[in-house]
This record gives structure tokens, sequence and C-alpha cells, in this order.
């Protein structure tokens, strides 16, 4: 009864409300393209804070072209709604103000600034609020990426997390008393922006498609599940705001626990395609470019790396990184942190790939007679899960809701075509992009959810990956040949003044 009670008082007009129970059975039943988590929770007495959700069968609609902000921060946050602000009565999108004369990728950058404003907050406060000068670090900060090795050597396959005592989460302030100094926010928000401008003008690999990955890493730590008294997220009041840490090791494999773990992870997601060249590494390779020359294998992940790296350590960014870090030690881990996370969205290396499902099994083999609980043994949970935190991440419009699936696949058949219209690729992508689309749900999308429902991190929240990405897959088999003819008719329409396709064997000889 307090239940119903709660929902009708705080329901809205015209709107199915439904409870967590009512919405597992929807997705039990393949209908999950159909529920939207609502942004904030609802109080019911007896039972304290409830996650509900909105029904609406109108989600299987493409979503027209030039949708406006709350389109897109639906697609970003999934689940947002347009609220009234209290306070100004004007319009409020997934946590910010319409703000006049800001353009999308301008809204995008604020967005991404706020999200990581939090989380230094946090890693501040971890700190009691000293924030010292580090100039001490110089030596080491200038050591780093010039040492001889590329990025991906200096992946590592565990990385050691920090590990904190009762007494010292007792000391953290709250982020929400934390001011970060003005200086330091401009110098993020300075950084954000230029990175933003550094994203070409692709079709997918762009930074609205950094900022949907930075969404859904976000998501996927604030559902890190609640596990026993005293151990788990303590979520905020305010639908905004990020969840307050509090002690997570030993069930979150000390993921949560660790507030710089937390922003190194987002941080990566805004930067990891960062100068993408709208073609795979393949080509890459296969045309010799200079970075392929240096790099060899997962080129564009690396360069971003040092890109966004260097950038990060010039002398305009000082405050900005007194706030990240005060020691070596978590220097160090900051830096580990970003390479794995952005190595690990190399999808297609196949040895890459074998090695992180070696590493998978090994620590999570349930078949093993005594499970290791050490220190070592959770580091390396830790580092893989991780990854594969920011892999769901990177694919994360394909375990959502239909028409954001539908948004992004559009988006990379394009990149794609055009390539090939441009002769950077071998073969038209239209002739097997359909089946290709089912191989891809089958061999990696739906056996990745299944890794983040099957490791114990995330709860019954990692059913929803799971439940859209066989819904959109089943989607796709009953509509998927239709629409790859729809994209291919919509590149030609928008490309109308471009020459018919370069045979790449004669681009090649241009070159």
């Amino acid at each position: 009864m307090n239940t119903a009670a709660r929902m009708e008082s705080s329901g809205e007009r015209s709107r199915i409300q439904i409870s967590q129970v009512t919405a597992d059975l929807l997705s039990e039943a393949g209908l999950a393209r159909w529920i939207i988590p609502r942004s904030s929770k609802i109080y019911v007495k007896g039972k304290g804070e409830m996650q509900t959700y909105w029904v609406s069968k109108s989600n299987r609609s493409i979503q027209p072209k030039g949708a406006d902000l709350k389109s897109e921060m639906e697609t970003l946050d999934e689940g947002a709604e347009t609220e009234k602000s209290s306070e100004t009565g004007e319009e409020r999108d997934s946590g910010f103000l319409r703000v006049e004369g800001m353009n999308r990728t301008e809204r995008l950058v604020e967005w991404n600034v706020e999200v990581l404003t939090t989380l230094l907050g946090q890693i501040v406060g971890c700190r009691s609020g000293v924030v010292n000068q580090i100039q001490s670090l110089a030596s080491i900060e200038k050591s780093i990426g010039i040492c001889g090795k590329t990025v991906l050597e200096e992946f590592t396959p565990t990385i050691p997390l920090k590990r904190f005592n009762t007494e010292e989460l007792e000391r953290r302030q709250s982020p929400g008393v934390i001011d970060i100094g003005g200086e330091a926010k401009s110098q993020l928000r300075n950084y954000i922006s230029t990175i933003a401008g550094m994203y070409p003008d692709n079709a997918f690999h762009n930074f609205e498609h950094a900022s949907h990955v930075t969404a859904s890493v976000k998501k996927l730590l604030s559902r890190i599940v609640l596990v026993g008294d005293g151990n788990g997220l303590a979520a905020s009041s305010i639908p905004t705001e990020s969840v307050d840490l509090v002690d997570l090791a030993g069930h979150s494999y000390g993921i949560t626990s660790d507030p710089l773990t937390q922003f190194a992870v987002v941080f990566s997601a805004i930067i990891h395609d960062v100068d993408h060249p709208g073609v795979p590494n393949a080509q890459l390779v296969k045309e010799n470019t200079r970075c392929a020359q240096i790099y060899k294998k997962s080129v564009a992940e690396q360069k971003s790396v040092d890109i966004a790296w260097d950038m990060l350590m010039e002398d305009g960014y000082a405050e900005l990184r007194t706030c990240i870090y005060q020691t070596e030690e978590d220097l160090l881990r900051f830096r580990q942190l970003l390479v794995n996370a952005v190595m690990a969205t190399d999808i297609v290396d196949k040895e890459l790939q074998a090695l992180r499902k070696d590493r998978w099994e090994t620590a999570f083999d349930s078949s093993a007679e005594t499970q290791d609980e050490s220190v070592e043994s959770e580091d390396r949970k830790a580092t893989i899960v991780i990854e594969h935190l920011i892999q769901a991440s990177d694919v994360a419009h394909t375990m959502q809701h239909w028409y954001i699936y539908i948004k992004w696949n559009e988006r990379f058949f394009m990149e794609c075509y055009r390539a090939y219209n441009e002769g950077r690729a071998d073969s038209d992508p239209s002739t097997n992009w359909y089946k290709a689309e089912i191989g891809f749900f089958d061999h990696y999308v739906i056996p990745l959810a299944r890794k983040l429902q099957s490791c114990g991190v995330f709860g019954v929240s990692s059913d929803e990956y799971l439940n859209y990405a066989t819904a959109n897959r089943d989607e796709w088999v009953r509509e998927g040949e239709a629409l790859v003819e729809q994209f291919l008719a919509t590149f030609k329409e928008e490309n109308a003044h471009l020459t018919a396709p370069i045979d790449p064997q004669i681009a090649n000889l241009k070159e």
C-alpha cells in the first residue's frame, strides 16, 4: 500500500510509472526498450528510497534529425526527463539549465566539466580538503611517456588500487562542501573545451560519442550495488549528483572506494577517441601513416592517450593536476588507469581480445577449488572489470533503447561508407552491414553484457544491459535489412555532390 500510494502521489499526468518489480517483468518479457529509469528516486515509508521507471512505447521510433537538447541529454544520460527548476521555473535537462547562446558542443563541454568537477571534489575530500602544489613531482611528470615505451607497452594486467581504512573514510569531507577553486575549474573547462575541438567532425567518432561513453561510464559506476551494512553506495538525494563513496573494497574489488579510480575511468572516456581519423587502425597501418609507423597497433588509441596526456602536463593545467593527484603513487596510478582503460577500447585487435579473455577467465574462475581473496586477486579483478566497463560504455548504444541504438548505428554506417567513398576501405560496407551487425551482437555485445552480469559488481542493473542487447538484436534481425537500405539512401541523398566511390587500389596508387 505504501508503495502504491507514493507512486500515485509522485506520478505525472499522462505518464505511466512502474516499480522495479514491474520493470523486471517487462524486461523478462523482452520489452526492456519500453522502460526509462526515472532520474530521481522516490521515498517510500518503511522501504526508503526506491527506483521507479516510466513506460514509453515510443522509444522504438528513430529520433528526427535536429532533435532538441532534451533528446540529446536523454541519449547521454538515459532516463533523464525535462523538469521545471523550482527556483527559476526554467526547463532543466539532465542536471543543467539551458544557456542561451551555447551551441551543442559547448553544452556537452559544460556537462562533462560538471561531471569531472564533482569527481574532483570527491578526490580532494578524500584528502580532507588538502590541495598543495606538486613541484616535487615535475620530474616524474616529464618522464612519463618519454621513456622509450609506447603507450601500449605501458599496459599492465593488474593495477594496484588504493585501500582505505575506516578512520580514513570517516575523515573524508563531503564533496558537497568542497570547492576545487576557480582556477582549477577554469583550467578543467579550458582543457575539456580544447579536447572537444580536437575531435574531428566524424559521423560517429566525435565529441558527442565521447560524451555518450562518459555518461555510460558514470551510470555504471553509480549502479554498483549495495552489499551488506556499511558496504556499498549511499545514493545522493540530488539526481544529478554522483553517489557518495563508502567502503566497497571486497565486493566491488576496490573500484568505488577510491575516487581517483572513478575520475580516471571517466576522464579516459572523454579523451579515448581524440583526433580519431574516421577509419580503423588496420586502414592506418595499410596506408603506412606516420602514427602507424610509430605505434604499429592500437594506433588511434595510443595516439589519443599521448595527445591528451601531453596537453594535461602543460603549465597551464598545473592547478588542475594538483586536484587530481598529490603524490607519486597517485600520479602513477592515474596514468596506469588511463592507459589500461583507453587501450581496452581497441576491440578489433584479436591478440588483445584473446589476452583480455584469458585474464577474465583467470580472475573469475568459478571452478577453482578455493577462491583467492588476496589483495592481488582483488586488484586483478578490479583491473579487468574496469576494462570491460569502458568497453561496454564504448558500445553502450547497443545496450540502450532501440532509437538510441539505431541513431548511433546509422552514424557509424555513415562514417564507414564515407571512408569507402573516399577510397579508404576495401569493400562496400552496405553489402554486409546487416549480417555483420548480427555477428557483432552474437560474438561481442551479448557476451560482454553477460560478463557485466556475471562479475557480480553491478547487481540487477546489469540485467538491463543484457535485456536491451538481446531485444535490439532481435529487432535488428526483423528490421535491419530495410534500415541498411534507408541508411544508404540517406547517405547518397546528403552527399549527392560527392563523386562515386573511389577504387581503393587507384587511391593507393595516387598516394
